[in-house]
């Protein structure tokens, strides 16, 4: 089998993503787990309102891509890899089989609260399309300064990246990526700067928390979106997941490497399709799908095609 599955990041949420979830026992244990795990129903979290909290969106991203997991597991799929865009690492960790999903939840709550708090307002990020990442990184270069921080964040694609910073400095850059002919410069529904050195000290923190916890060594292989190469033990894993906060994502890289190492079947779990879509120019010779808006029948069909081919 070289199948690969992936879990999106922030900006990828929906109003109502926990309760269109599909009907399926598997589906409302994994609501009550985490309900339990934070005495507080989850189903709250998914509102237009809640989903302006960092905390809510990372949870509801969490259990939405643990859940569809175990429903495509109990149908005797499962991943040769697994990778997560930035909160995405956490349902892939769990899924990997290195972190109860319990304590994923608790953490992950702890993540959105450190982020919310560290930047509650006038910081964000925003997507460039359409220019290098040269071209990118001398703007943001232009930019920066103490009074108006701006990074690059995520390197999405060749044409597709992602800045974090103060809204004065995004609102810079994006004007000076417009002259320069940028196809589009999107705020995102993101209110921290996430990837980041502005992010260093919440990471600290959630390091500390991540001492307490039992984290293994993955069963499945573990790609970083940092650093797009496998992590082999629980100490290294542990670092990845507590600090992925302030490093810049490599998602290009990282599906690369899931290709060139053999994968051949994408998937993207819930919520959205954008990782799909890159991952198409990356997977020329093989299939990438996202699990929302597909039949729960023809993703496990195309498992069993690919583990036949590659067994």
């Amino acid at each position: 089998m070289s199948s690969f599955w992936v879990f999106p990041g922030q900006g990828a949420q929906q109003p109502g993503m926990l309760h269109t979830l599909p009907a399926d026992p598997l589906v409302g244990e994994c609501l009550r787990e985490a309900s339990d795990a934070l005495n507080e129903d989850v189903l709250d979290l998914d509102t237009p309102d809640a989903l302006r909290s960092t905390r809510a969106v990372q949870l509801c991203l969490l259990i939405a891509g643990v859940a569809c997991s175990r429903l495509l597991m109990a149908q005797n799929c499962a991943p040769d890899y697994v990778a997560g865009l930035s909160i995405g690492a956490y349902p892939a960790a769990v899924i990997a089989g290195a972190l109860s999903f319990s304590d994923a939840v608790r953490l992950v709550a702890l993540r959105g609260e450190l982020m919310q708090s560290a930047y509650p307002t006038g910081y964000g990020m925003t997507a460039l399309i359409g220019l290098d990442q040269t071209t990118v990184e001398h703007l943001v270069s232009q930019v920066h300064s103490p009074d108006t921080p701006v990074y690059l964040a995520n390197i999405n694609a060749d044409n597709q990246f992602v800045i974090a910073g103060s809204d004065q400095a995004l609102a810079r850059v994006a004007a000076l990526a417009k002259a320069q002919g940028a196809a589009a410069a999107k705020r995102l529904a993101v209110s921290v700067p996430s990837h980041c050195e502005l992010l260093s000290e919440p990471a600290k923190t959630l390091a500390q928390a991540f001492a307490q916890v039992s984290v293994q060594v993955p069963t499945l292989r573990y790609l970083s979106g940092s650093t797009a190469r496998p992590v082999l033990n629980a100490d290294k894993l542990r670092d990845d997941l507590a600090f992925n906060m302030c490093r810049v994502i490599d998602w290009r890289s990282t599906v690369q490497t899931a290709y060139e190492r053999g994968a051949r079947l994408h998937i993207e779990l819930p919520p959205g399709t954008v990782l799909t879509g890159l991952a198409r120019r990356v997977f020329e010779q093989g299939s990438a799908v996202a699990f929302q808006g597909a039949r729960l029948d023809t993703l496990s069909a195309l498992s069993r095609e690919e583990e036949r081919r590659h067994p």
